[in-house]
């Protein structure tokens, strides 16, 4: 397997990172989705979210929880080490998982696959370099070529337009139900979720909401997909799998 060249952070572009984070800033208060009135996001977020799935305290409105998230993605630090020492080691891993899925006949190269949170995109590498050529990453910051900008509580794209979607960062969800209502949306009948997720684990400073005791809080969110199957992995931090499969028409 060939892996994907790293990306080069050059100063412009940290620049126009900066400039992107102000404007972000600006269209999401104005069009953030659906984004409640009230005074405490995280609040109106919790209210409509299963009792198995914790809803953080703290966020304000929508614009304080996406201001977190670009904290994150926009920190020229780790941009660089993602772009630069973390690059080949996380190919190599996100290779691995994407393999066996294929093993599996869970995804093929014909899959017109999309990777949710993909940051600056290796695991939208992985995908190209086993020859799933149609595969593409999602964030709220883009990452050219492989990432396009996006937020995950209202996908960019058309209904019933990927085969597969893959996610690692569903804890960093503020609405839960509407990051899967829109995976749901967006995946073709037959299509197949794979998300990443922290049960044995709490995830990071940036997560938005915590499982509690197992995945039956995420998987119930899934009006629209079957299970597959659930398995213990090692994936940065997260450690299980968990596989749907959205059901025909």
């Amino acid at each position: 397997m060939s892996i994907p060249k790293k990306p080069i952070l050059k100063p412009f572009f940290l620049i126009f990172l900066s400039f992107f984070l102000f404007l972000h800033l600006f269209l999401s208060s104005k069009k953030a989705p659906d984004s409640p009135s009230s005074s405490s996001s995280s609040a109106a977020a919790a209210a409509n979210t299963p009792p198995l799935i914790r809803i953080r305290p703290g966020f304000r409105s929508y614009d304080d929880y996406i201001k977190l998230q670009l904290n994150k993605t926009l920190n020229p630090r780790l941009r660089r080490v993602w772009a630069t020492r973390d690059w080949d080691r996380k190919v190599r891993v996100f290779a691995r998982f994407f393999s066996e899925l294929k093993a599996e006949g869970l995804l093929t190269n014909a899959s017109a696959a999309l990777c949710v949170g993909a940051r600056l995109g290796q695991e939208v590498a992985a995908l190209r370099g086993l020859g799933v050529a149609g595969a593409l990453g999602m964030d709220l910051v883009p990452a050219p070529p492989l990432v396009v900008a996006g937020d995950f509580h209202a996908q960019p794209f058309p209904d019933d337009y990927f085969d597969f979607e893959f996610s690692n960062v569903f804890d960093h969800a503020l609405y839960p139900e509407r990051f899967v209502a829109e995976v749901e949306r967006t995946l073709r009948p037959g299509g197949v979720a794979v998300l990443h997720v922290a049960v044995h684990r709490r995830g990071d400073k940036y997560s938005a909401n915590d499982l509690l005791g197992g995945v039956d809080g995420l998987v119930a969110l899934f009006k629209r997909s079957e299970l597959v199957r659930v398995r213990k992995v090692d994936g940065f931090g997260l450690d299980t799998e968990v596989v749907l499969r959205k059901k025909q028409k």
